[in-house]
């Protein structure tokens, strides 16, 4: 097979990841294989998807705006600060030089009141023209990490995709492949899309979607909910400015209300970003909490705690993400697919129950569900 060209808008700590984590498969399949010895796929939702696997996926393009990281190679860019994740392995030398990218709506005022080292930079280069980088680097897929609130930037970037041809994976919680009208654009230029805001491999709202199905599985009546979350790394700082945060708030929330036989009232469920706390780093900690009544009326209440690498627990949904997207663009599939996105986006076209989810992007990979 060949391989999947994709761009990535921010060079942070979920590219971070998503690099380290390609070069590590690629190592273990470059390992001698065997029946008797199988290469060693943990960590993977799925190795072999069409025929394409991890160690498939190559860098061609980036963009940031931050002055530690563009102009410089992807990998010196992606060890720069403020990035801070767990090292999966090391990256070897890149091609890819970062270009600078279109500021817009990206940085948070409040950014510049911390250190340097945990806060962006920008830099004060001219933005490169991204739709020429785009097709110069042969960019089939763009996948957006950019930070929470980042909307006009956010559309930016799917207009260069949809000028372009460039399928877009929307990591983030603006919602582009979740808005029919946008929905529409890329269906009607025939290019795939996948989104709206990643989920991790097992992380706050997965856990908090499959307790409160089970909680609504098993009859017991839900009464109240929240989740709180506290991280260190610039996500969380990015989101001490609350008025970014409506759209992330609005993702989380519908993707544990999907799950509910009818929803709670607003008063009665609180999920969202809580505080940020320098010394975690990547390290995010969710507290989840839900109470509720079983038979007779006997009070139920589940409370956890979950701690989990925030960059790395994303980058095995974007795997499978990219992947799916490229099946789709080798099958002339257009618009937003709607079984990779409910699996993998929290805020996607249609919300499906997860196992569901997974049973139909094992049938898409078939090529017996459509989308």
């Amino acid at each position: 097979m060949s391989k999947i060209k994709i761009a990535i808008v921010g060079a942070g700590n979920c590219a971070a990841s998503l690099v380290q984590g390609i070069e590590h498969y690629r190592g273990l399949a470059n390992q001698k294989s065997s029946k008797d010895k199988p290469i060693d796929c943990f960590g993977l939702m799925n190795y072999d998807m069409g025929g394409y696997f991890p160690q498939d996926i190559e860098v061609v393009a980036a963009f940031d705006i931050d002055k530690r990281k563009v102009g410089e190679r992807l990998d010196v860019a992606l060890n720069a600060k403020p990035n801070c994740v767990w090292p999966i392995g090391a990256v070897s030398k890149s091609k890819v030089k970062v270009e600078m990218g279109n500021i817009l709506d990206g940085v948070s005022e409040h950014m510049a009141n911390y250190k340097e080292d945990r806060t962006f930079v920008p830099a004060s280069k001219k933005p490169c023209n991204v739709e020429k980088v785009l097709k110069e680097s042969g960019a089939e897929i763009l996948i957006n990490y950019l930070p929470v609130g980042s909307q006009k930037a956010t559309e930016f970037y799917a207009e260069a995709c949809l000028k372009t041809g460039v399928s877009l994976i929307n990591c983030m919680p603006v919602f582009i492949v979740s808005n029919p009208a946008w929905a529409k654009r890329f269906e009607t230029k025939r290019i795939p899309c996948v989104g709206d805001d990643i989920k991790a491999q097992i992380g706050a709202t997965v856990t908090h979607r499959t307790l409160a199905k089970l909680f609504m599985d098993r009859g017991v009546k839900i009464d109240r909910t929240y989740q709180l979350n506290t991280g260190g790394n610039t996500d969380f700082l990015n989101m001490l400015n609350r008025s970014r945060l409506e759209s992330k708030k609005i993702s989380k929330t519908s993707a544990v209300q999907s799950q509910l036989d009818a929803p709670l009232e607003e008063d009665n469920i609180h999920i969202g970003p809580s505080d940020y706390v320098p010394w975690q780093n990547d390290n995010k900690v969710c507290y989840l909490r839900i109470e509720g009544r079983g038979f007779g009326g006997f009070p139920v209440t589940a409370e956890m705690r979950l701690s989990v690498e925030d960059s790395p627990n994303s980058a095995g949904c974007s795997i499978d993400a990219i992947r799916a997207c490229r099946i789709a663009r080798d099958r002339k599939i257009g618009g937003p697919l709607i079984s990779i996105s409910a699996y993998t986006m929290k805020h996607p076209p249609k919300q499906i129950v997860d196992y569901e989810a997974k049973e139909l992007v094992r049938k898409f990979i078939q090529g017996t569900c459509p989308r």
